[in-house]
């Protein structure tokens, strides 16, 4: 996976799902498992530019277990980006149910 390329220094930050990843290394070891690991898809359905901040919003597949979670599985990925470099992404569950 090349892309942990696209984040910058070693001070970057992914929160997925309320989990805080820092560092290449540590964000490295997170995409594996949770990315790589579960053959993530992702159907992009919107993708919004918000103060220079990117929003995008999709449908979440993969190989995990489904049991009990909505379909679709609606996730949003907030980015930061630092010149042409990611800063932060951070990654929650969209819920229509509350």
């Amino acid at each position: 996976m090349r892309s942990y390329s696209r984040f910058s220094r070693d001070d970057a930050l992914v929160n997925d799902q309320l989990r805080d990843y820092w560092r290449k290394p540590a964000i490295r070891e997170w995409a594996t498992r949770d990315i790589i690991g579960q053959s993530l898809t992702m159907d992009v359905t919107t993708v919004i530019e918000h103060y220079g901040n990117l929003i995008v919003t999709a449908n979440v597949g993969g190989t995990f277990d489904m049991r009990g979670l909505p379909d679709p599985l609606v996730h949003a990925f907030y980015f930061t980006v630092h010149g042409d470099r990611i800063v932060q992404l951070i990654i929650l569950r969209n819920r229509y149910d509350v």
